[in-house]
C-alpha cells in the first residue's frame, strides 16, 4: 500500500469538480445556544444522498479511475458508511461493487449497499482491520479502494473543508469525527491551506481513543477498547500509512463520553431536527464540552445511519447497547 500525501487545492479542486454533476453542496448551519465564548456551526453532511459523508470520497474513488480499472468492479473495507457511498457511486456509474463488512455494523448501512446493488461480505473485525491497515487484503478480483489511504479518498474529503472556508471565512476551529482517520486529514488539508490560523480538532468516543493515546505517547499505540454503540469512529489503533500526514494537521483531539454524544444526539433532533448516528454527533459533543472549542466552530456532522430502535433507545433518554 502506498503511503498517501496532504492532498493539495488543485487536487481537492479537481474533486469538486469531478462530483458536481452528481451531489449538491451541503448547508453549513448556525446552531442557536446563546454561549457566550463560541458560535456552533452544522456541517450537515447529513443530508448528503447516503445520509453521510461518505459519497463524497467514495465518488471521487471511482470517478479517478478509468473504464480498464473497473472493469472487474470495485471493492472497499467499510464499517458502514464507506461501503453505503461506494455502493451508491457504482450503482450510478454501473459498476459491480462489494463490501467487506464485520457482522456487528449497522443494520441500516448493511441494507443501503444491498439496496444499491452491491454484495456484501462479512469478514470478522481482525480480518477488517487487517485489510484497512493494508497488512492484507482479500482474493477477490475487483479493485480494492482503501477507505481510509486512497489518494483519491482524501481528496473527496477536502471538498468538505473548501466548502467549509468558503461559508465562513472567519472559522476559528474545525471538528471532525476520527475513524480511520481520512475524513479529518481531508477537511483538514483545505481548510489550513485556506485558512492557516483555523485549529483542527479529531473527536473520539472515550471507549476507543487512538489518537488522544497516540498524542500522550508521542506514537502509534496499541490501545483497550471498550464495546460502544459508535460504531464510525474509534479502533484497536491508528493507520500508521496515514497517521504522518493527519499528525501535522491537527491541532489535537478530544475524546468525548457516550453519555456527551447521546446528549448531542437529542440536542441536534430537539433544536436543529437533525438525526445523526454517534459519530456524526461527535463533533457537536465535543464543541459543547471543550476549551479548545471557542470563537467560530464547525462541527462536520458526518452521517445520520442510525438502527432506528438505537436511535429510539436515544431519544428517550438512553444510550444504546453495544
Amino acid at each position: 500500500m502506498s503511503a498517501p500525501h496532504r492532498p493539495t487545492l488543485d487536487e481537492i479542486a479537481a474533486a469538486r469538480a469531478r462530483l458536481a454533476p452528481y451531489i449538491l453542496r451541503t448547508p453549513l448551519v448556525r446552531l442557536d445556544l446563546g454561549l457566550p465564548d463560541r458560535t456552533i456551526f452544522l456541517k450537515l453532511e447529513t443530508l448528503s444522498p447516503i445520509g453521510a459523508f461518505k459519497l463524497r470520497p467514495a465518488l471521487n474513488a471511482l470517478l479517478s479511475r478509468n473504464a480498464e480499472a473497473l472493469a472487474n468492479g470495485v471493492a472497499t473495507t467499510s464499517s458502514g458508511n464507506m461501503a453505503y457511498g461506494m455502493a451508491w457511486a457504482a450503482n450510478r456509474l454501473g459498476v459491480p461493487m462489494a463490501a467487506y463488512m464485520y457482522s456487528g455494523a449497522p443494520q441500516t448501512k448493511i441494507d443501503g449497499v444491498r439496496r444499491l446493488g452491491g454484495e456484501v461480505r462479512f469478514i470478522s473485525m481482525d480480518s477488517w482491520w487487517q485489510y484497512i491497515i493494508g497488512a492484507a487484503r482479500p482474493d477477490g478480483a475487483e479493485l480494492l479502494i482503501n477507505p481510509v489511504t486512497d489518494q483519491a479518498v482524501l481528496a473527496g474529503n477536502g471538498s468538505i473543508g473548501a466548502e467549509i472556508v468558503e461559508d465562513l471565512p472567519e472559522v476559528d476551529v474545525v471538528l471532525t469525527p476520527y475513524g480511520g482517520g481520512s475524513m479529518t486529514s481531508g477537511v483538514a488539508s483545505a481548510v489550513k491551506a485556506m485558512r492557516p490560523e483555523a485549529r483542527i480538532f479529531a473527536v473520539e468516543d472515550d471507549s476507543a481513543a487512538p489518537v488522544t493515546a497516540a498524542l500522550a505517547a508521542g506514537r502509534i499505540v496499541d490501545i483497550e477498547t471498550r464495546p460502544s454503540f459508535v460504531k464510525s469512529i474509534g479502533g484497536p489503533s491508528l493507520v500508521p500509512q496515514l497517521w504522518p500526514v493527519a499528525r501535522v494537521l491537527i491541532d489535537g483531539a478530544i475524546a468525548v463520553s457516550l453519555e456527551q454524544v447521546t446528549d448531542a444526539m437529542r440536542l441536534l433532533f430537539s433544536k436543529a431536527k437533525v438525526v445523526a448516528e454517534g459519530a456524526g454527533a461527535a463533533s457537536l459533543a465535543a464543541a459543547l464540552s471543550s476549551e479548545h472549542a471557542t470563537g467560530n466552530v464547525v462541527c462536520v456532522i458526518s452521517g445520520g445511519n442510525i438502527d432506528a430502535s438505537a436511535y429510539a433507545t436515544v431519544l428517550a433518554g438512553g444510550i444504546p447497547e453495544a
